[in-house]
């Protein structure tokens, strides 16, 4: 195997001194890292292991990799940090086309656009990344912070994402996935999986986002999404308002969202801790409830309703007190006074009618719901005229989906 590295005469010479120490900051006019970078990511083979030494480097332009088979290493997310708040040049600070590609243990900061994107690859790792604006929570902030699109076998781990003005750790349109372990904060949506199939999402921690975690379906997309497990998390106290972009998917997203489901199928939630989010703990809506659908309308081929939610098991405290908007307010007070709160789980009252049988979807498509302090039918087809509180409809079970097996295994 072929390893390159960055020499030890180029972390001397980016300190401007020799000694072998690592340098604590590179001079914000030293363009002999940018370049080195660039060409150790230019000339990667198969098997190239590219390491970056500690420091604290500026860079102007954004960096690509196209060879699959490489491993990109720092000293720590907090030892190695590459800075982007200076960058004229490239919408993202890395933009990864390749299979069998990992990258662990250093920082991403202040990106103009996306932090880390992974195109269309196959077997990824993204382990110990830090992603972060430095300067809080802005709508100029980069959309997405770890962000594998169309993706195959993908692991994202140990990580931390602060200040995305989308999504902070968003896996879309992709296969076979694990994210766990990772702190998202102060991001739009803290964790995402959109229009993906069998994503396993837990151990992480998400607060102080606009929404914790979120499984989306969006419409006029390579595939439909389907089949996630959302189970051990720490959720709490997702209230920063939204600043997302106008006119991005995630721009109606309460503040106050602990954990979503927007148009998507067979998702499980269980076993998490969640708590403290003011619009409500669990959301459960269709894409008629988005701001994007009088735009966009609705494909031929796409299911705008959640189908097969099953959520049990989880402790739930606090939270629905105090919900985002005008609409969510008066509904809340109509139901449960001025002194009242949203119960665990609000759910928008979108049902494919055409599906219904004695009134119920099949068995298959329900909305099974246990273990919570109730339900809350909004009735937003009807805007919310006739919202129901009957928890009958959700008593009921649906077969539990398989864990994801990561194949072949993530590298160690």
């Amino acid at each position: 195997m072929r390893k390159t590295i960055i020499t030890a005469a180029l972390a001397a010479a980016l300190a401007g001194c020799g000694g072998g120490q690592q340098p604590a900051q590179q001079s914000a006019g030293d363009a002999s890292f940018e370049a080195k970078l660039q060409e150790q990511f230019l000339d990667a083979k198969p098997g190239s292991v590219i390491e970056i030494p500690a420091g604290h480097y500026a860079l102007k332009r954004g960096l690509s990799l196209r060879t699959d088979g490489v491993t990109i290493k720092g000293a720590g997310m907090d030892k190695t940090v590459l800075s982007f708040k200076g960058q004229v040049v490239g919408p993202e600070g890395l933009l990864v086309n390749a299979n069998d590609f990992t990258i662990e243990n250093l920082a991403i900061e202040d990106t103009k656009g996306d932090a880390l994107k992974i195109n269309q690859g196959r077997n990824i790792t993204i382990r110990g990344v830090r992603i972060e604006w430095t300067g809080g929570p802005k709508t100029t902030n980069g959309a997405y912070g770890l962000y594998p699109v169309k993706t195959q076998n993908v692991l994202v781990e140990d990580s931390v994402v602060i200040g995305a003005s989308d999504a902070g750790i968003y896996v879309g349109q992709s296969n076979n996935i694990v994210v766990r372990n990772n702190r998202a904060e102060q991001n739009v949506a803290g964790i995402e999986i959109e229009n993906s199939v069998n994503a396993d999402v837990y151990g992480n921690t998400a607060t102080k986002n606009t929404g914790g975690i979120l499984v989306f379906n969006m419409p006029n997309l390579s595939q439909a999404g389907h089949a996630t497990r959302v189970f051990g998390n720490k959720v709490f106290a997702n209230d920063t308002e939204n600043f997302a972009a106008k006119g991005a998917a995630v721009a109606s997203v309460p503040a106050g969202s602990g954990v979503v489901v927007n148009s998507n199928d067979k998702v499980e939630i269980f076993d998490n801790d969640i708590a403290d989010n003011q619009t409500a703990n669990i959301i459960i809506s269709s894409y008629f409830s988005t701001n994007y659908y009088n735009t966009r309308g609705v494909a031929a081929d796409y299911n705008p309703y959640p189908k097969g939610i099953y959520i049990y098991g989880n402790r739930l405290k606090g939270g629905g007190d105090s919900p985002d908007g005008l609409k969510l307010k008066t509904l809340k007070t109509a139901v449960y006074g001025l002194g009242g709160h949203f119960p665990d789980v609000l759910w928008d009252g979108y049902v494919d009618t055409k599906s219904l049988v004695d009134g119920l979807p099949p068995p298959n498509d329900r909305i099974c719901i246990h273990d919570v302090n109730g339900v809350l039918n909004a009735d937003g087809p009807h805007d919310y005229k006739n919202p129901s509180t009957d928890i009958k409809p959700y008593q009921c079970d649906l077969p539990k989906l398989p864990a994801v097996v990561l194949d072949p295994a993530p590298k160690a």
